[in-house]
């Protein structure tokens, strides 16, 4: 294990310790309901009248799930373990992967699933995907496994002080072309923003407590664009039917998460961007912040409301909405930027070519149609002009008479009258 491996699960280890507020394994599954008190605070008996988040696919990058858990049975998908190339099922001991993965997309169990947890997007699957960014590209390979696996969210509760390679930037960027939002927590030391949150193009999110006010110890920096309760939060634990509660930006990254693959199931054809776009215009800032400019670097833009987000009149917004960019992309965006200028001075080039060959044509055509009017009206006036007159051909001015008549010389000769015979001849 090299040193770098070592620092990225020491720092993951440490997150996970944070997370564990009190461990509660054989705490009785029908109490286990009425202290999800998340639940009630975002109104999940509303929010589940609109969708649960079927047809949607969270993968859960972290250190297993248990898909045997009677909260989780059914909801889990095969996944794939990056650590030792087994099963995605957690180790001994481990329970943070399962935890959210309940908090995500738990169904509870027993008669009308009344018992045990209860996830924010309980229709939802779970694509379990173990890995502890121990390897050369952090959770590079883990989230481009996720991408090319059906996931339609990417929630990584996890984190570090450092990252492995630049790979792992480039998967995010790989995601978010996939239209995949990749949420990732802050990290609960109270300092800046860890890995892989700090990422570009990643969807920070910090904890708040249950007034709504800022975990003391969620990260902070301009990287965090989201909050979500992170308190006293019960789920589901790593043995099989077993409990546990936690604190901490693991468990707020997992709500997030789980509200994203509920705005995908009800606007199916939003980008990723787009998706977050409709969580950030919703959420909400405390009372005691008002007047505070958004985003925040405790609060980003504010709570998540999730009812809000699926109900309210958003529009789509650009294609990648608040998310800042890699470089990936941001390079990408630019040769298509310049593609479509140049594109649009093509075709305003090709509509001015057509528009002067037509008025071109235009001119042609009178042009002709001139010279044809001019040489049927010289034709014509020839005509005129050697025809007869009134006395018909070659006798201008004659007039006629009838057989038997003397003809008349001129206008004004005189009439001769006929030769006279002797009456009595």
């Amino acid at each position: 294990m090299g040193i770098t491996r070592n620092l990225r699960v020491m720092c993951g280890a440490a997150l996970a310790g944070a997370l564990v507020f009190a461990s509660a394994p054989n705490a009785a599954a029908d109490d286990v309901r009425d202290k999800q008190w998340v639940l009630d605070a975002l109104d999940a008996e509303s929010i589940w009248k609109v969708t649960k988040g079927k047809g949607e696919t969270v993968a859960v990058i972290d250190d297993g799930v248990n898909a045997q858990h009677p909260d989780l049975k059914g909801n889990v998908l095969k996944g794939k373990d990056f650590i030792d190339g087994g099963s995605a099922a957690p180790a001994g001991g481990d329970d943070h992967g399962t935890a959210m993965a309940a908090i995500i997309a738990g169904h509870g169990h027993g008669p009308g699933n009344a018992s045990g947890i209860m996830g924010l997007a309980p229709e939802a699957k779970i694509l379990p995907i173990r890995d502890d960014a121990g390897g050369e590209n952090g959770f590079a390979e883990a989230i481009k496994y996720a991408v090319n696996h059906g996931a339609s969210v990417i929630n990584i509760s996890r984190g570090g002080t450092s990252s492995n390679s630049l790979d792992e930037a480039s998967a995010i960027s790989y995601a978010l072309k996939k239209d995949v939002p990749v949420f990732a927590s802050t990290g609960n030391s109270g300092g800046e923003v860890e890995y892989p949150a700090v990422n570009p193009g990643a969807v920070a999110v910090g904890g708040v407590k249950e007034d709504g006010t800022v975990w003391q110890n969620s990260n902070k920096g301009p990287q965090t664009l989201l909050t979500a309760p992170a308190t006293r939060i019960l789920s589901a634990g790593g043995e099989r039917g077993s409990y546990r509660s936690g604190t901490g930006t693991s468990d707020s990254t997992a709500f997030a998460s789980a509200a994203a693959a509920l705005v995908r199931a009800k606007y199916p054809d939003l980008t990723a961007g787009q998706i977050v776009n409709r969580l950030t215009k919703t959420a909400e800032m405390p009372a005691s912040e008002k007047g505070t400019k958004v985003p925040d670097e405790r609060y980003g833009y504010g709570a998540i409301r999730p009812l809000a987000a699926l109900q309210q009149d958003i529009p789509k917004g650009v294609e990648y909405g608040p998310l800042s960019l890699p470089e990936e992309l941001k390079n990408e965006q630019k040769a298509a930027e310049k593609e479509r200028e140049s594109k649009a001075q093509q075709e305003q080039a090709d509509k001015e070519f057509v528009i002067l060959w037509a008025i071109t044509g235009i001119v042609a055509l009178l042009f002709v149609g001139g010279i044809v009017l001019l040489v049927v009206l010289v034709r014509r006036r020839k005509r005129n002009r050697n025809g007869g007159g009134p006395g018909g051909p070659g006798a201008p001015g004659g007039y006629p008479y009838s057989p038997g008549q003397v003809p008349q010389q001129g206008p004004y000769a005189q009439p001769t009258a006929p030769p006279q015979h002797p009456p009595y001849n």
